[in-house]
């Protein structure tokens, strides 16, 4: 019979560190970062888990994954059981267990973080999903429930739009999934690159949903190629979750230079388009000093991805201070250990250019920070008359996204805020009766968590519809 640990033992034990590359060499690759926990350190990092029957971290969760039983489970050794639990809460855990900021949710709220370092249940919920992955033959298999004869139609295969075809399609209703470029995953495939999120592993997510029965139709741009309005004549119900994919401009002399990307754009060239590849046709200008606006984690993987497509200094140009950054803590780190340079109360004023069009430098406005503003952070004020120039052959725009009006424009009756997001309730439905939304095209842009724990809860409330409908 094994030994069932204290709490005065499960607090003995310390945190894990996670196994990296060595920064020095991985800046030369795009090859993952992070490279997982072994089945020892996993075990004992989950018999960390005090536990509790409060349960914080499962509110903390936006999918509210079961916390402490998939834990209880990995601390016993029982894989199958622990796969078993994530992977019917969570449907696409190897994605969350690289890219989700469990700092900020469950891992903040865990009881242990009073005392000392929470439960990494972020490297945890990777190892699990991970072991799942590669040993299929021992994990329960789903069977295809009863079919219900309802049709719904998920617009965008990003991370709502994935969350939303899984939970569907388990309750038995037939799913089609619709994405406009030619490659599923959306901001996961083009969005973050494969030194943080392998492509293989939204492969492996994708096809499990497959193995459920959804059916995924790449290439459809809804709002060009079908409009909202006859989805809406087809299906039973709509879930639109196209994602934030406009960025949100500089609007400062000298954008329109050759050498300036949008970080949409730079990304998706390196990441769906494969530009990192020396023999592939997608171009890339790889800049030599490159400079990236910004401070959140797109701001980091464009920086990060810089310096592996061979620049000699990358920067991050940023308004506010490191404290005020909304990139994870993780990425900061990393970016740091790689070289990239930080300069930080620092607005960009003015992109110059050379005679032939293309960027030569970056002037930029000295700031300090004043009074809080909407967010809670300190608002960046300039200090007059204190400018700065930066040596740069290329500058990446990585201050946000805005809503495509793309599909929103077709539909006329659907009902937009101000920025031109979709108007949703507390379940995700919109003013259209059978069409409900979720992730960045209700919220602007935020975590790819967030976007599934959107997808989860308008499921439940598309499947609650179609029963009421008959």
């Amino acid at each position: 019979m094994k030994k069932t640990l204290t709490p005065k033992e499960r607090m003995a034990i310390e945190r894990v560190k996670m196994p990296e590359q060595d920064p020095r060499h991985r800046i030369g690759n795009f090859e993952e970062v992070n490279q997982g926990l072994t089945e020892e350190q996993a075990i004992r990092e989950a018999q960390r888990c005090l536990l509790c029957k409060n349960r914080p971290c499962v509110a903390g969760c936006p999918v509210r994954v079961r916390i402490p039983e998939f834990l209880a489970a990995l601390a016993e050794g029982n894989l199958p059981e622990a796969a078993r639990i994530l992977l019917a809460d969570n449907t696409l855990p190897a994605v969350c267990g690289r890219v989700c900021p469990q700092e900020t949710q469950c891992e903040q709220v865990c009881v242990r973080a009073a005392k000392g370092a929470p439960v990494a249940v972020g490297y945890l919920e990777r190892f699990v999903a991970d072991w799942a992955l590669t040993h299929p033959d021992k994990v329960h298999k789903e069977d295809r429930p009863e079919p219900t004869g309802k049709k719904v139609a998920i617009v965008g295969s990003g991370p709502a739009g994935l969350t939303m075809a899984g939970e569907l399609a388990r309750k038995g209703h037939a799913v089609t999934l619709f994405e406009a470029l030619h490659e599923t995953g959306g901001v996961l495939r083009y969005g973050i690159p494969e030194f943080r999120l392998p492509k293989h592993i939204v492969d492996t997510e994708v096809a499990r949903l497959q193995d459920l029965g959804v059916e995924i139709e790449c290439n459809v741009v809804v709002g060009k190629t079908v409009t909202l309005a006859e989805l809406r004549e087809e299906f039973d119900a709509v879930f639109v979750g196209n994602g934030a994919g406009l960025p949100v401009m500089l609007n400062i002399d000298g954008e329109n230079l050759k050498g300036v990307y949008s970080a949409n754009e730079y990304l998706t060239r390196v990441n769906l388009m494969a530009a990192w590849r020396n023999d592939h046709p997608t171009p890339i200008i790889r800049g030599k000093r490159v400079a990236v606006i910004g401070g959140g984690n797109t701001a980091m993987d464009a920086v990060r991805t810089s310096k592996r497509l061979g620049a000699d200094r990358s920067i991050i140009v940023y308004r506010r201070t490191e404290a005020e950054m909304p990139a994870r803590i993780e990425e900061i780190h990393h970016a740091k250990e790689e070289g990239i340079e930080f300069i930080l109360l620092a607005a960009p004023l003015e992109i110059l250019g050379n005679e032939t069009g293309w960027v030569k430098g970056l002037r930029c406005q000295r700031m300090e920070l004043g009074e809080p503003d909407a967010s809670g952070r300190c608002r960046p004020v300039a200090i007059e008359g204190e400018t700065f120039e930066l040596e740069v052959d290329v500058v990446v725009n990585a201050i946000g996204t805005r809503a495509n009006p793309l599909l929103t424009a077709t539909a006329p009756d659907l009902k937009l805020n101000k920025w031109g997001n979709i108007e949703t309730d507390e379940h995700g439905a919109t003013n259209l009766a059978g069409v409900f939304a979720g992730g960045d095209i209700v919220r602007g842009g935020a975590t790819v968590i967030l976007a599934m724990g959107d997808g989860k809860s308008a499921a439940t409330a598309i499947d609650a519809f179609l029963k009421q409908k008959g």
